[in-house]
């Protein structure tokens, strides 16, 4: 739907009540709009408009104490109960290092924010929404019970914007795949001599690879194909023998963490659910179209990882054994993904 052509604040607000049980994002979709300017739609009615500053939020959000995070993409949505602290914020990252709630933040992806009360009779609920340039959430926080609502509310008048100007929008353009610029072999004299997982991203941006190209070149010896049951057997083994795991859903402005054991996995339809007390997970299983066991090197040994992904090659969700920098990996963990069955060959075009 051209600019011109998208639906007005009144009509987005007549949606919702023509559909009120449809998930609001779902309803944007629906009227071919970005999720961020559903929200805008309320703007004067229980929507205030916030500043995307990454530093001041994290600076006043602790003191609001317990809350909800949700970060999200496309197919999987992960949310944790907990409090914000230990914080650390820059202009090209920020970090959140809590018990429960540990995020990896970057700035820059974040576009526009606002402050959303909705009422339902007497409760109230609150949040901070925040979205990228293209309108897409890059993280939530919602308040609960708990929550100091005169600190949420000191926050959120430090947090308000002058305006009423309607949100620009920047429609992204979908990147096709590159070609691979070298060969297994470069790949392999790379991955090989890592020390620390993190520098695996430095290895993409050197060889100019896409994430799923470099696992897929590497060899079987560090990254295979696994069979598409491979999601349910791993949160089956985790939860019966009872081990921590680090779950990472992420966007371009996101990346949230659970670390800790799983307890209750409940699949719906096409959704996995993880529904435990401080952690919850919807993945749709339907969406992940790869499935693949990486091994990274460390001056320890090495990390092993279980990753999906989507038809366009995009990370959707990842998953390793709890480990604290410098510990070698849980062998229980390393096991549990290895005992997997392999696809037998290689699935990337």
């Amino acid at each position: 739907m051209s600019a011109v052509s998208k639906p007005s604040a009144e009509a987005i607000r007549q949606a919702r009540v023509a559909n009120p049980s449809m998930r609001e994002r779902d309803l944007a979709h629906q009227l071919g709009i970005s999720e961020a300017e559903f929200v805008a739609a309320w703007c004067g009615e229980g929507v205030r408009r916030i500043e995307q500053n990454v530093g001041l939020l994290l600076a006043g959000i602790g003191a609001v104490g317990e809350v909800m995070a949700l970060t999200r993409n496309e197919d999987a949505v992960h949310e944790k109960i907990g409090v914000y602290e230990n914080m650390q914020s820059g202009a090209a990252n920020a970090i959140v290092l809590g018990k429960d709630i540990d995020l990896r933040i970057f700035p820059k992806q974040w576009s526009h924010g606002f402050a959303v009360e909705k009422r339902d009779g007497a409760d109230v609920k609150r949040s901070l929404q925040f979205f990228d340039a293209g309108g897409d959430a890059v993280h939530k926080i919602h308040l609960r019970p708990a929550s100091d609502v005169a600190a949420y509310e000191a926050l959120v008048d430090t947090l308000e914007r002058d305006g009423d100007e309607p949100i620009a929008i920047v429609p992204r353009v979908p990147q096709e795949r590159q070609p691979r610029a070298v060969g297994a072999d470069a790949v392999r004299e790379r991955w090989s001599a890592m020390t620390d997982p993190h520098q695996f991203f430095g290895l993409l941006r050197t060889l100019k690879l896409e994430r799923l190209d470099a696992v897929d070149m590497v060899g079987p010896d560090f990254a295979w194909p696994l069979e598409g049951d491979a999601l349910q057997a791993m949160f089956d083994g985790a939860v019966a023998q009872e081990i921590p795991i680090m779950c990472f859903v992420g966007n371009r402005g996101c990346i949230q963490i659970h670390s800790g054991p799983i307890k209750t996995v409940k699949p719906m339809g096409p959704w996995i659910n993880v529904m435990d007390p401080t952690f919850h997970l919807h993945l749709r299983a339907d969406r992940v179209c790869q499935l693949w066991a990486v091994r990274k090197p460390t001056k320890e040994g090495h990390v092993t990882s279980l990753e999906a992904y989507d038809a366009r090659g995009e990370l959707i969700i990842q998953f390793f054994g709890k480990r604290h920098e410098g510990e070698d990996e849980r062998r229980d963990w390393r096991q549990l993904v290895e005992a997997i069955p392999r696809l037998q060959q290689s699935i990337v075009a």
